[in-house]
């Protein structure tokens, strides 16, 4: 599944008049560089969630098909249902006995997808994360099971556990990239239409499998502001 349904706003003002999925780097839309990798990675299907300029991004697909790969469109048009609501909608386009690989369409990297899917097959969520700096990190125990969240900049933590302790867990950064059984979608039944995939991840973390995933020689750039897109250029010349 490739998020796609984002407003963008930090690509303000290309995002004004497009989806973010159609911003070009490399003489080629992000959405099509994310398609492109599916496809060599091996997988068949792919589903595009849309809402901000929705007829863009199908007018898009139907005019540009990947050869090889189906290609279905997960409407959020009337409402944005953010990451996990998201999943949610789209979950009947997916085989219902096979995990679903998820990709933000404004990440560039060069992890080896397949690789990283397989390697998640046994647990309920596995989460590809790295180093980098952020403010906002994901908290690991030693055996890399997701235990709760922080914000170095506000100081805010959240856990399911009690007395927790940022300062005893491992902080990673999230990449945009994850993968999730069928099994956990179907636990988001309880959930409200709208909500973040993050949120629910660190609401069943004690009682779910989610694990996390480091490739120390990952390299990974969030296409997410303007100021990135020539840094992104030169991003993929070196891939």
């Amino acid at each position: 599944m490739i998020f796609a349904a984002g407003l963008g706003t930090r690509l303000r003002p290309l995002t004004d008049t497009m989806p973010k999925a159609l911003v070009c780097v490399g003489g080629k839309p992000l959405l099509a560089h994310v398609l492109q990798r599916i496809k060599e990675a091996g997988f068949e299907r792919a589903v595009v969630n849309v809402h901000h300029f929705p007829q863009q991004i199908i007018s898009y697909l139907n005019d540009n098909p990947v050869d090889g790969l189906q290609v279905l469109v997960s409407d959020e048009s009337d409402a944005l249902l953010e990451t996990g609501g998201g999943i949610r909608k789209a979950f009947p386009l997916f085989s219902s006995d096979s995990n679903i690989l998820i990709h933000n369409v404004d990440i560039l990297s060069n992890v080896d997808l397949a690789d990283f899917y397989q390697q998640a097959m046994t647990g309920q969520a596995t989460l590809l994360v790295s180093e980098r700096s952020t403010s906002r990190y994901l908290l690991f125990d030693d055996e890399m099971r997701l235990v709760g969240w922080t914000n170095i900049k506000t100081g805010e933590v959240r856990s399911p556990y009690p007395d927790f302790n940022p300062n005893d867990y491992r902080p990673y950064a999230f990449s945009g990239i994850h993968v999730i059984s069928p099994e956990l979608v179907a636990a988001m039944s309880d959930w409200p239409s709208r909500f973040s995939i993050i949120d629910f991840y660190l609401a069943v973390c004690d009682k779910c499998s989610i694990r996390g995933v480091v490739r120390q020689d990952l390299r990974l750039l969030d296409v997410g502001k303007t100021d990135t897109l020539h840094e992104a250029e030169e991003f993929l010349k070196s891939l």
